[in-house]
């Protein structure tokens, strides 16, 4: 709130929220209410975000003893089981503790490393399961049966780390969107050591400063991308040990990259054998009860973000994440089905819609406190919003009466380019309303933008390359091998990413592959496929071979996030228009000084085509989608500069199917 008036400085900043501004002002008080009272109670955010270095099992050298504890309400009766007592059920009790918490305490020798358990649960509505912890720190899944046991995981040796790494150096994010299983070329998952030594490198080559990792979170069945997680503090095995884990991000920090969980608080898993359903038998512990407990979209839980100890829990679940694995950030997953209670399943047309009935101000709580959480422990922190509803102030800190993400992520610009792709031709395209669409955001929020993120690349959609060369690409990538069809989508794709990364936000997101025009889809290993990886892969060779034009489109992405760190494109203002030729299919913008020329027109190409930059300076050619070197037509003569005339005009040759970038 600014220090000289009751006025939220959000609405200070946008007159029209005006008629929110006590809705606004009442989601910061119950904020200001309840962090006041947690620092209260625990001293700090920080500290009261600590429920997993209580709950779960540890080994407290202080004692020489094992502590184990869950909290589980309403459950009858609990009991540790596993391989250290033959899992007998009833051989080792948990006694409930105040607060619902169940505990026992072993001595050294009982439980070591490596072994496995589970926890025995006498529900409330008098089911026997067995369970895993709620905190347990990894679980492993049986190659034949595909169940899942939590493991001890205590190495004698803990993982030292090499690198020290500070995000607030990072600047505008350029984010690599990554999933370890399907990094290599195998059919096969892969592991955390390879990403970390095999494709790390390859992403530092690119240009890219961050790392966005998919599929983390231990989740029971691989072909839901990691977005139904069972174990939220146990680090996915199927890549390898927790070790494994932290080698690649102190690899990435090793090399100036920054790392981000894709991390899933907006829903769980059903399951019941690995995830948090009915864990106590209750129906409502850490869920909703009845029927908004569960997602009608996504075939998931819902967490009661109304209740004190699953808030905490999952603020502990982001302070484990950061301390434990030296992550610098989070990508918050379903953050518009958290916001709403109709999970954003409705179109969003005026204010009202965003703080009215349908707000869920529990869910706004976990998240302004989250946020304040991570500000507090990692300071300069990416955290990044899926949100499609467009939450004013989302991207606002709190004591401006925002939400305190740092970033959102430009959702709607993927759409309309798979929109303008399936449904017109490129000559047909309207650049109103595509320029509209790219800069189409909220002033003071910033926005990571792309053209398209691992979304488009599932089966069943196209990623922009495939879209724009489909199976002319098995046929015609060839150097030497020239074809209508690769030529314009070679065009299109570079013309297509650079304008979503100039005009689009102040970050920029790309999943693996796509900067090099990947040509197939993603497809996990299922039934309908006969369980194969054959497409749950990244084809690197195919960059690697000098023969082949998917050279050209890397070099081109390359170049791309060059020019934007050499420059700070991301962190400028946004772009201002400069003029738009229907006619010949041009449209000129300008920003961070530079001037960027787009020719759309797949035969039009202009002679002395004269523009008028805000700066009357002389201008050089920075970047040219049509050189060689990008697999162009070497059309534009790069040795010379241009300067402004006595009319303050500057004259340039535009060709078709080009874009130019030009700077003082």
């Amino acid at each position: 709130m600014d220090k000289n008036t009751d006025i939220p400085k959000l609405v200070q900043d946008d007159p029209w929220l005006e008629p929110q501004t006590e809705a606004i002002r009442r989601r910061s008080s119950r904020f200001q209410t309840a962090l006041a009272d947690i620092r209260e109670k625990s001293g700090s955010l920080s500290a009261y975000a600590r429920g997993h270095k209580y709950s779960g099992i540890h080994f407290n050298p202080a004692t020489n003893q094992w502590i184990v504890r869950e909290w589980a309400p309403e459950a009858k009766a609990v009991s540790l089981i596993g391989d250290f007592n033959g899992w007998k059920r009833e051989s080792h009790p948990l006694e409930k503790k105040e607060g619902g918490i169940w505990e026992l305490v072993l001595n050294s020798t009982e439980l070591a490393h490596g072994e496995k358990i589970k926890l025995h649960v006498h529900g409330a509505d008098d089911s026997r399961r067995d369970r895993l912890p709620a905190c347990i720190r990894r679980a492993v899944q049986d190659p034949a049966t595909h169940d899942y046991t939590g493991q001890i995981w205590n190495p004698p040796e803990p993982y030292l780390w090499k690198h020290e790494f500070d995000p607030r150096g990072i600047g505008a994010p350029l984010i690599y969107e990554s999933h370890t299983g399907m990094a290599g070329e195998e059919p096969r998952v892969h592991t955390y050591r390879e990403f970390a030594d095999e494709v790390l490198p390859r992403v530092a080559g690119a240009g890219y400063n961050t790392v966005q990792l998919m599929a983390v979170q231990e989740h029971p069945y691989y072909g839901s991308f990691g977005y139904h997680v069972s174990s939220f503090f146990a680090a996915c095995s199927r890549f390898g040990t927790p070790e494994d884990l932290k080698y690649l991000i102190d690899t990435a920090h090793g090399m100036k990259i920054a790392v981000l969980l894709d991390v899933v608080h907006s829903h769980a898993v059903k399951n019941l054998s690995e995830g948090l359903n009915n864990f106590d038998g209750s129906g409502h512990q850490y869920f909703h009860s009845g029927a908004r407990g569960e997602h009608p979209g996504w075939d998931s839980k819902c967490f009661d973000y109304g209740r004190p100890e699953v808030r905490q829990f999952l603020l502990s679940n982001v302070r484990f994440w950061l301390e434990e694995y030296h992550f610098d950030g989070f990508r918050f997953d379903g953050v518009t089905s958290m916001l709403y209670h109709s999970h954003g399943d409705r179109a969003f047309g005026s204010y009202d819609d965003y703080f009215g009935n349908d707000a869920d101000e529990d869910a706004i709580l976990y998240l302004k406190l989250t946020n304040e959480l991570i500000a507090e422990i990692k300071p300069g922190a990416i955290v990044v919003a899926e949100d499609m509803s467009g939450m004013p102030g989302l991207c606002r800190p709190n004591m401006d009466g925002g939400i305190g993400f740092t970033h959102r992520l430009a959702m709607g610009i993927p759409d309309h380019w798979i929109k303008l792709l399936k449904h017109s031709r490129d000559e047909d395209w309207n650049l109103d309303e595509l320029w509209g669409v790219l800069t189409n955001r909220r002033h003071g929020e910033a926005t990571i933008a792309y053209a398209e993120s691992h979304d488009q690349a599932l089966v069943g959609d196209k990623t922009l390359a495939f879209w724009l060369m489909d199976k002319e690409m098995y046929w015609h990538m060839a150097k030497d091998d020239p074809h209508p069809v690769i030529e314009r989508g070679i065009a299109l794709h570079k013309i297509i990413r650079l304008l979503t990364l100039a005009f689009g936000g102040e970050g920029w997101l790309s999943f693996m592959g796509n900067e090099f025009g990947h040509p197939e889809w993603l497809d996990f290993p299922r039934e309908g496929n006969g369980w194969s990886y054959h497409y749950c892969r990244r084809q690197w060779s195919l960059l690697d071979n000098p023969d082949l034009k998917y050279q050209w489109l890397a070099k081109w992405d390359r170049g791309m996030l060059e020019l934007a760190k050499n420059t700070q494109l991301l962190s400028s203002a946004p772009a201002q228009l400069i003029h738009i030729d229907h006619e010949n299919q041009i449209l000129i913008a300008e920003r961070a000084n530079l001037v960027f020329v787009i020719n759309l027109s797949p035969t039009k190409s202009i002679f002395s085509y004269g523009l008028s930059p805000y700066r009357k300076l002389t201008h050089k050619l920075l970047l040219d989608s049509d050189a060689t070197e990008f697999g162009g037509h070497c059309r534009i003569d790069h040795s010379f500069d241009y300067p402004i005339a006595a009319d303050g005009q500057m004259k340039i040759y535009t060709t078709s199917r080009t874009a130019l970038v030009f700077g003082t």
